[in-house]
């Protein structure tokens, strides 16, 4: 989109049917591409845009409302310079939203879900330490480390342990200096978090689970220590796919 006279797009290029509100999201769109609009910036006020592009300032509070759904922005209250719109930049928040529902509706399923996590995993331990600086590498590694230390503790809650294993899962993944990667990677696993709790309280013997895959954990990380990538692949393709068998053998 090109922006006409005054910033507005030119005719044409919101369809006809679109809600009032596309017009700014258009806009935003073309200003961050072209520079003009970085994060860090505030968007023009409700008044403004609703005068820019003759709409209701309802539907450039919904635009905004969107952007923040995206990611793209964060919305502060009241006045002064904390309020209106900032640019952010947070793209797994909306990816992990979609892909949470469509996991509730089952229109993802699990099974697909699982395949494309060991898709990932394997593709960055296999490129583990490509584009990544060794400081960089050292601050994952050492970040992953401390999660199973926390998580060899047989008091802490499930649901700590469940958001620590997702954490050193995300970690990991950035060592293959993917950031596409990693953000599709984070979103999956917020997605499905809520799914692996349902489905480890129903697992009858969880704690020996919890120090199986506690065990795969070390030696996966150690692989990664060792920079051996392949291992590393191997053992979380066996892992993931381990931790899904068993949870779908509970289920039938």
């Amino acid at each position: 989109m090109t922006p006409g006279a005054g910033g507005q797009p030119d005719s044409g290029t919101v369809k006809d049917d679109a809600p009032a509100y596309a017009a700014v999201l258009e806009w935003v769109e073309e200003r961050l591409r072209s520079g003009d609009l970085a994060v860090g910036h505030k968007l023009p006020g409700e008044r403004a845009l609703a005068e820019e592009f003759g709409i209701s300032r309802a539907s450039v509070r919904e635009a905004v409302r969107v952007l923040a759904a995206m990611g793209l922005v964060r919305s502060g209250t009241g006045s002064g310079p904390k309020a209106g719109a900032v640019v952010v930049s947070e793209p797994s928040a909306a990816l992990s939203w979609a892909l949470r529902m469509h996991v509730a509706t089952k229109a993802l399923p699990m099974a697909d879900v699982v395949a494309t996590r060991v898709l990932l995993e394997t593709q960055a331990a296999l490129a583990t330490g490509l584009g990544v600086e060794e400081e960089q590498r050292g601050e994952v590694l050492v970040a992953a480390r401390s999660y199973l230390e926390e998580m060899d503790d047989p008091s802490i809650p499930d649901a700590r342990f469940h958001d620590l294993d997702a954490r050193f899962h995300v970690e990991l993944t950035t060592l293959g200096g993917n950031v596409v990667l990693t953000t599709v990677m984070q979103s999956l696993r917020d997605a499905v978090i809520g799914y692996v709790q349902q489905s480890v309280a129903r697992v009858p013997d969880w704690i020996g689970l919890r120090a199986r895959l506690q065990r795969e954990h070390w030696g996966i990380l150690e692989s990664f220590e060792a920079q051996d990538g392949a291992r590393a692949a191997r053992l979380l393709r066996g892992h993931i796919e381990g931790f899904h068998a068993t949870v779908v053998a509970t289920e039938s």
